[in-house]
């Protein structure tokens, strides 16, 4: 597995600042800067997954004490409208 797949996402957050930083250097040169900018769209790939699946296991307390996973919550609300 590769450093980005185990890595939580506050750290792939951080390796991208850092890229960005790398990139917003005066004396980087051209095949660095591709390799840098690859790097951070496959990052920002990872991280977009990562809240993906965070955003799909959100659950909403009801006011009963149960819970629902937020999709059905959202196609509910859709239902209802």
């Amino acid at each position: 597995m590769s450093e980005q797949n185990t890595a939580t996402l506050e750290e792939n957050f951080e390796k991208i600042e850092e890229l960005i930083a790398a990139l917003e250097r005066s004396d980087i040169s051209i095949e660095d800067a591709f390799q840098k900018y690859s790097e951070g769209v496959n990052l920002l790939r990872v991280c977009d997954e990562s809240i993906d699946k965070v955003e799909k296991k959100v659950l909403k307390l009801m006011e009963d004490g149960s819970t629902e996973e937020f999709a059905d919550l959202e196609k509910d609300k859709h239902l209802s409208e």
